[in-house]
């Protein structure tokens, strides 16, 4: 993990919540699952067998695959937010702090997105996870982007309405890399796209560089996004990996980079998404015991009255393990007071 390449009002208590777990309509693009999955989740059988990690899902219903979706969001975005609270303590001499926080991000990662993604059968073959990224990146270029630079612009916020109009663009490119690959995978001729390179952005505790209240919601759209579609790249190129496509692994892996250490970066940085040690940690605090108390049993409850308890054992477990980061952080924060 590179932690340093890696907001309307409502109640403090609520507020972070509202980061992790909000659900709007310019992610459609960006979801895991289709309308269509939502009916039939993406088969994970391919000729060279998806990764042993993800087992095909069964029939879920559609609320369940909503909440997965939504736990993937949520812990996409924790993930990418503690790495960058991490590199903020770090750099303030609270290693103990930044350790905290960056095994935290693991946790948020690499266990609870990877089993929500299992249930919910994210990874397909090759070429259904290139053309499910296409449809994603089609959309960001096309009108999500490109109508936050519109909205930015007309709030007087130049410098997101710069960075939109730059993120639409990549996204452009993204998308053609992976039509591209597409191609060669289908028709086993030409060679995969080189991966683009991230230019890194470093994200300094401070506030946020706009003033429109709907600049500050889009901002938070697009962080979402861009975390969830890092984090799913990823398992994409764990695929391609397992399947013998190292060329297509390393598309997958240059372009999630773009997408947390240079995209989220930079909305990060006009978001004011990194605060003081102490702010991070009550952040952290209020979204986690948000989840435990509130969030995953209520995923709990609706998954086991329509029988999806498989789900219903996962949203209970993860619930138990964001009762623990919210205790670890209450205590770090009782340290530094």
């Amino acid at each position: 993990m590179r932690k340093g390449a890696l907001s309307l009002k409502r109640p403090p208590e609520e507020e972070e919540v509202v980061f992790r777990h909000s659900i709007r309509a310019f992610l459609v693009g960006l979801c895991a699952l289709t309308a269509a999955s939502q009916a039939a989740p993406l088969a994970l059988a391919a000729p060279a067998g998806p990764h042993p990690q993800f087992q095909a899902a069964r029939a879920l219903r559609a609320q369940t695959l909503t909440d997965l979706t939504t736990t993937m969001k949520g812990e996409a975005f924790a993930y990418a937010s503690y790495s960058l609270f991490g590199t903020q303590a770090d750099s303030t001499a609270h290693a103990a702090v930044g350790r905290l926080f960056a095994t935290t991000a693991q946790t948020e990662l690499n266990e609870h997105l990877h089993e929500a993604a299992t249930l919910a059968g994210v990874v397909g073959t090759n070429a259904a996870n290139l053309r499910q990224a296409i449809k994603g990146e089609t959309y960001e270029h096309q009108v999500m982007y490109r109508g936050f630079a519109t909205l930015a612009r007309q709030d007087g916020d130049t410098k997101a309405a710069e960075l939109f109009t730059e993120i639409a663009a990549d996204e452009g490119r993204h998308r053609d890399a992976f039509r591209s690959a597409l191609g060669v995978v289908t028709s086993g001729h030409g060679a995969i796209p080189a991966p683009p390179k991230a230019n890194t952005v470093a994200v300094p505790a401070g506030p946020a560089k706009v003033r429109a209240a709907r600049t500050k919601t889009n901002l938070d759209t697009a962080m979402h996004g861009e975390a969830l579609a890092y984090a799913k790249y990823m398992l994409f190129a764990a695929q391609a990996k397992q399947s013998g496509n190292s060329a297509l692994a390393r598309l997958w892996e240059g372009t999630a980079a773009v997408e947390l250490h240079e995209h989220f970066a930079g909305e990060a940085v006009l978001a004011g998404r990194v605060g003081t040690t102490q702010e991070n940690l009550n952040k952290a605090i209020t979204g986690e015991r948000s989840e435990a108390t509130t969030v995953y049993p209520g995923f709990a409850k609706q998954a086991t009255a329509v029988g999806d308890t498989a789900a219903a054992a996962f949203f209970r477990n993860t619930a138990t393990d964001e009762a623990r980061h919210a205790a670890a952080f209450q205590a770090a924060l009782n340290q530094l007071r």
